[in-house]
């Protein structure tokens, strides 16, 4: 009598053997720390793909290029059957020896490519990101949005060069007219340029900015004070570069990088601890995607006071599984009991001092 097999057990199966299924499915892949990296599920060279090759995501896949991802099964599925996960089951349990005639095998001949529409949507994004970037100042320094800054207790000129003199961060830069969607008019705002794995403006984070009667400036009164605009998925607002200033193609291998959410947060560790690196990776689900450079060997998240089991807490979870699979080491590094991040806790500070 042929035995059953469960859909689970075939899925835990390739989980255990994650390695062997990614040689077995993308020859032309390398290892990367503890992910085997390709191009894309046809198999050619490349990084875009990541499969996970050790517990507790064993057989867990990502392409960082198109957004497609799931468990091992699912892989077997896209990589060979166009997605067909019945053809997949059976092709798994005769790989695995559980049973069954291997299926044909309709690997993909090429690399997947997006629909039109979105492709030419994303290059219109893209650009038009860019041309903000382009067109906002470069100096900070007497406008609205440092004194926005300043607001959160946030003075620039703290930040010094090793010439000793200020140095503002190279990724803020401020914009006088801005559109705003949600009123269709031009504001102010603070302008932060999130790059990509290369180190190239992929899209740009908006805080719209708007001064109260007591002559104060704050976030405006709009629907969404804070919006990016572009493909930011694994980039980062890059805000300071920390100890003697070198270049990431200069660090040296093992070196620690500092992680916040938002450009508050990180500006505030990089005024306290400018011995830091520090970026801000705009959202907590881009920091669980956020692609690290080889000499990156710690990672410090800089994590709110969130609630147990609530969604941040549980995407602050996947961001440490991320840089864990990677083969990184992870600190976190949390406020007192009563703040909800580490700029609130200077802020207060501030105040009661």
């Amino acid at each position: 009598m042929t035995r059953l097999v469960a859909i689970s057990e075939v899925v835990a199966g390739l989980a255990a053997n994650a390695g062997a299924l990614a040689r077995e499915l993308f020859p032309n892949g390398v290892k990367d720390g503890l992910e085997w990296r390709i191009g894309s599920l046809a198999g050619e060279k490349g990084q875009s793909l990541a499969v996970h090759l050790s517990a507790p995501r064993a057989g867990v896949w990502s392409d960082f290029s198109t957004g497609e991802a799931g468990d091992a099964l699912d892989l077997v599925a896209h990589a060979l059957f166009g997605g067909d996960k019945k053809q997949a089951f059976a092709w798994s349990k005769s790989w695995l020896g559980m049973g069954g005639d291997m299926p044909a095998v309709e690997r993909r001949k090429t690399a997947p490519k997006k629909p039109a529409g979105p492709d030419a949507d994303e290059v219109k994004s893209r650009q038009r990101a860019f041309a903000i970037w382009l067109s906002s100042q470069e100096r900070l320094a007497g406008t609205p949005a440092a004194r926005y800054l300043r607001g959160r207790c946030l003075n620039l000129a703290q930040l010094v060069g090793k010439d000793g003199k200020p140095r503002q961060p190279r990724s803020l830069r401020y914009a006088p007219k801005l559109y705003e969607p949600s009123t269709k008019r031009e504001l102010p705002a603070l302008v932060a340029g999130i790059m990509d794995s290369k180190g190239a403006i992929s899209a740009v984070h908006r805080t719209w900015l708007a001064v109260d009667e007591a002559g104060r400036w704050g976030k405006a009164a709009v629907k969404h004070p804070k919006m990016t605009l572009g493909r930011y998925r694994g980039g980062a607002i890059r805000i300071w570069r920390g100890a003697g200033f070198r270049r990431l193609a200069e660090e040296k291998p093992g070196a620690e990088l500092t992680l916040t959410e938002g450009i508050e947060d990180a500006l505030t560790v990089a005024i306290a601890c400018p011995e830091r690196r520090v970026w801000a990776a705009v959202s907590l689900s881009n920091m669980g995607a956020l692609m690290l450079p080889e000499c990156i060997g710690t990672v410090t998240i800089c994590a709110d006071n969130d609630a147990e089991n609530s969604r941040a807490a549980k995407g602050l979870t996947r961001a440490i599984d991320h840089f864990l699979q990677l083969g990184r080491e992870v600190q976190i590094a949390r406020p007192p009991e009563g703040y909800k991040d580490v700029n609130e806790l200077l802020i207060k500070s501030e105040k009661a001092g």
